[in-house]
């Protein structure tokens, strides 16, 4: 890995409905790396329909935990999303924390625009990103929009899309086992066997370092499906709706304390 890959901040990718109230071990982790850097948190309520609830709640979340300086956002169109003003604060800021919703609308309003670009162009030097919900979804390069819950995987039933790319090579799911999601993760693999899946339960988080390790913290897992080792599937667009065959797919099911090496795709070990 070379010097400038090893700039990248931190991202802290969550299943969604964290721990506000409590012990908030996921949302204290932000919070500390926020404080690790020069700069505030920057809160985007892009993906939701209530931008000033929703960005209250994490104001006070994050002031209770002693983030020092706290900017909520609500870019709600692409006018918005290329305004200098509003680039030059993600600019400046430490770290940058999308909230949950509509991860469509997200991407949808920030993709190719200048608050975009220096997104990336910041957490290549330093800038921590962090995602809860559809806030997670929109991290990889493909993300999942719509797919079935709670259902056996079928073939054709997953619609995707291009996300903010963060991170690649991953298709990340949240809510993962509270709202039944393997089936359509596996479906996602199974259409790109070379992407890894990433499933993240509820209250329930990734941490990815700059050398592309990643720890879970939380108190549910985080599934991950390997689909570099099928040996074959039934995927294609003949007889659409069909149940999936998948078959030597790799699944980690990976509690805290555990961790996975993307690059070398092996698990680690870490308490």
């Amino acid at each position: 890995m070379n010097k400038e890959e090893n700039k990248r901040g931190h991202l802290i990718i969550i299943g969604g409905a964290e721990d506000k109230f409590g012990e908030s071990i996921i949302l204290k982790e932000v919070a500390g790396n926020v404080n690790n850097r020069e700069g505030g948190l920057v809160v985007l309520t892009t993906a939701t329909e209530k931008p000033d609830q929703v960005g209250k709640e994490y104001r006070d979340v994050f002031k209770r935990l002693g983030v020092r300086e706290i900017k909520v956002l609500n870019i709600d169109s692409r006018d918005d999303a290329n305004k200098e003003e509003i680039y030059e604060k993600i600019k400046l800021a430490a770290g940058v924390f999308f909230t949950g919703g509509d991860q469509l609308r997200l991407t949808s309003i920030l993709g190719g625009t200048l608050v975009h670009h220096m997104l990336r162009h910041a957490h290549s030097q330093g800038t921590g990103v962090y995602g809860t919900s559809a806030g997670a979804s929109v991290m990889s390069s493909t993300m999942i929009v719509e797919g079935n819950n709670n259902d056996p995987a079928r073939k054709c039933t997953l619609k995707m899309a291009p996300g903010l790319g963060l991170i690649d090579e991953v298709i990340i799911d949240q809510h993962f086992d509270q709202r039944g999601r393997f089936g359509r993760l596996l479906c996602g693999v199974a259409e790109n066997p070379n992407i890894l899946g990433i499933g993240i339960d509820e209250d329930t988080a990734v941490m990815v370092y700059p050398d592309d390790r990643l720890e879970v913290i939380g108190t549910n897992a985080v599934t991950v499906i390997d689909g570099r080792t099928i040996k074959s599937t039934n995927v294609s667009e003949l007889k659409p709706d069909e149940i999936l065959a998948i078959i030597n797919v790799t699944v980690h099911v990976l509690p805290q304390g555990y961790g996975y090496d993307l690059a070398h795709r092996e698990v680690l070990r870490l308490h």
